[in-house]
């Protein structure tokens, strides 16, 4: 079982929750807090984890958990609702990188993922999480002012009265401001393939390729650091096959990659000709209508 299946496991199902997203990260600039059971030498591993409730109306959380040294459960540490989340900060929208910030409410965690591909992964279903949480919010809440609108009373006096034309709009303009949308989560110095609509599914299944890739890389390293060096030719040659294996993984993810390259190439070209082929269909339909 994976990290993420058992924190999604362990602490999200429980409480009718289900997690998209997790990412092991540690802070750029290390914060010192005596007070957290840390063991001898702090030993712990942080994850940000993105969740959603089961249960409607549906919640959107961020979760901080860690892992401490000699442990196999996970604790959950700080809890916030994607209405404390005010902006998500990509560092740089030029080139991939590890580093992220979140500000919330009060606070400003600066952090930086495991690999730049894990990152990616977050920022990316994290922003699509909240662009979807956001249009339903803004949705209910045109729904609860059009039904506030229809359903207000009328007063009544001791004769017939008509409403004045100029009071109802203004009490109607009242009661949309009264209900105003909520301010949304902030990207900024996200890099476009991380926002994109269109790329969204592709990109997804090639980060988390290249997360699959970056783990089984470390998990590798790993094992190859405990094993005895000297002594042991046989796991020379363990190393040196998985070496290969990696590397043809790698060849196999590169052209995987440019193969969804050239597909979304042909995509757009199909979509160019479909309009230009929709605009010549238009354009005789009304030379042919006169």
């Amino acid at each position: 079982m994976s990290i993420q299946s058992a924190i999604n496991k362990e602490l999200f199902t429980p409480r009718d929750e289900r997690m998209l997203v997790a990412v092991e990260v540690s802070r750029r600039k290390r914060k010192r807090m005596s007070f957290l059971p840390t063991g001898a030498g702090g030993d712990y591993n942080t994850f940000i984890c993105v969740s959603v409730t089961n249960t409607r109306p549906q919640q959107l959380l961020i979760t901080k958990v860690k892992q401490f040294g000699g442990s196999s459960t996970f604790t959950k540490r700080t809890q916030w609702t994607v209405e404390k989340l005010r902006q998500v900060n990509g560092i740089n929208p030029n080139k991939d990188c590890p580093e992220f910030d979140l500000v919330f409410d009060g606070a400003v965690d600066q952090w930086v993922a495991s690999s730049s591909a894990e990152k990616c992964l977050f920022v990316q279903i994290l922003y699509h999480a909240c662009k979807t949480y956001w249009e339903g919010k803004v949705g209910s809440l045109g729904k609860v002012v059009r039904q506030r609108s229809q359903s207000a009373p009328l007063e009544v006096g001791a004769g017939p009265s008509v409403p004045s034309p100029v009071s109802a709009p203004r009490t109607l303009q009242s009661r949309r401001k009264s209900y105003a949308p909520p301010r949304q989560t902030e990207f900024i110095n996200c890099q476009p393939k991380l926002t994109a609509a269109e790329a969204c599914t592709m990109n997804l299944v090639i980060f988390r390729c290249k997360v699959f890739m970056n783990r089984l890389k470390n998990r590798m390293v790993a094992n190859k650091s405990r094993s005895p060096a000297r002594g042991q030719p046989g796991q020379r040659v363990t190393g040196s096959t998985l070496g290969n294996v990696v590397h043809r993984m790698n060849v196999a993810l590169g052209e995987r990659g440019d193969k969804l390259s050239h597909a979304e190439d042909k995509t757009v070209e199909l979509m160019h000709k479909a309009q230009q082929f929709a605009d010549t269909a238009h354009t005789l339909a009304l030379k042919y209508s006169k």
